[in-house]
This record gives C-alpha cells, sequence and structure tokens, in this order.
C-alpha cells in the first residue's frame, strides 16, 4: 500500500467535501455532497433512495466526527480528517470500510439501480460516474475491473472492495467522487 497515494486521495477527499472552503468539514458538507449526487441522478430529494442516501452520508460523517473527539455536530480539520479515516477506516480493513464506508455505497446503489435488482448493471455504473463527477470514458474497463464475479453486475461488496483499492492506490477510479 502506497501511504502517499492513500494520504493524497484523503486530502481530495476532504478537499471535495469541504464544500464552503473553510478548511473544515462539517454535517452540513457531506449533506451537501450527497444532495449534488440526487441531484445529477435526477432524483427528488425525498424519495426513499435519495433520503437513504442523505443518512449514509450524515451517519458516515457523524461516525467519523465522534470518533475524532469533535461531535457528531463538530468540524473537522484537515488533520482530524486523515487521524480518523486512517484509524477507524484503514486500521482496521475490512472490518473498518464494512463499518464506514459501505452504508454509504449501498445508499448509492439503491440510488443507481434504476431496475431494482439490487445490483449495478453497466449503464446504471456509468450513470454513477457522471452523477459523482468521474470521466465516465473509462466506465468499460473500470467496470470490467470491479466486476471481480465477472457476472456483468455489480455487488456491494464489489463495490466497496473498489472504494478500498482506490484509497490503497491500487484503482483509479474514485467511486465517492473525487
Amino acid at each position: 500500500m502506497s501511504t502517499t497515494v492513500k494520504n493524497d486521495r484523503l486530502k481530495k477527499r476532504f478537499e471535495k467535501w469541504d464544500v464552503n472552503g473553510n478548511g473544515r468539514i462539517e454535517k452540513a458538507d457531506y449533506e451537501a455532497e450527497a444532495h449534488r449526487i440526487i441531484a445529477a441522478f435526477g432524483e427528488e430529494p425525498s424519495s426513499p433512495q435519495a433520503r437513504a442516501l442523505i443518512e449514509a452520508y450524515i451517519a458516515m460523517f457523524e461516525f467519523l466526527a465522534t470518533k475524532a473527539g469533535v461531535g457528531a455536530n463538530g468540524a473537522m480539520t484537515e488533520d482530524q480528517f486523515l487521524s480518523v479515516v486512517e484509524a477507524q477506516v484503514f486500521a482496521e480493513g475490512d472490518a473498518g470500510f464494512n463499518r464506514v464506508v459501505r452504508p454509504t455505497v449501498a445508499a448509492m446503489v439503491g440510488l443507481c439501480d434504476t431496475d431494482g435488482d439490487g445490483e449495478v448493471s453497466p449503464a446504471e455504473f456509468r450513470r454513477w460516474l457522471e452523477a459523482i463527477g468521474v470521466d465516465a470514458s473509462s466506465a468499460v474497463e473500470a467496470f470490467r475491473t470491479i466486476d471481480t464475479s465477472g457476472n456483468g453486475k455489480l455487488t456491494v461488496d464489489e463495490l466497496v472492495g473498489a472504494v478500498r483499492a482506490y484509497h490503497f492506490g491500487t484503482l483509479d477510479v474514485p467511486l465517492l467522487g473525487h
């Protein structure tokens, strides 16, 4: 694992979530990110899928902020964010990713799973990438890389694994935005 790549990607994640550019991330920043994704999908913010995404983002923020010692309604500096993600997500490997990241990935699947099969098709995946501002020209190749089962659909497990691989520097598709 490349610590430099990991830290660089986490710093980019911090900058993206610091919507108002004040050098801290707050609950409102996470909510704004969820609303931006919901709007990009053309979803009504009051739909069950949209509410699930907003709630997942808020829960992720509240968990990390509480563990960082600033409280669920506090604000994290970049250093606090990097430290808490390292301790709560990376240091615990799969368990950390499943606890912190999986609910948000599952909510994203719920939002872009237009056919309701609980998995992400190639077309749904392309829409996901476009919604989070990632160049979708590499969507086909990225899909094949992430589809470890080779069944032509992406499961929540495969997508959580891909988010982890991105942050560990072994995959170049930032599935939660860049």
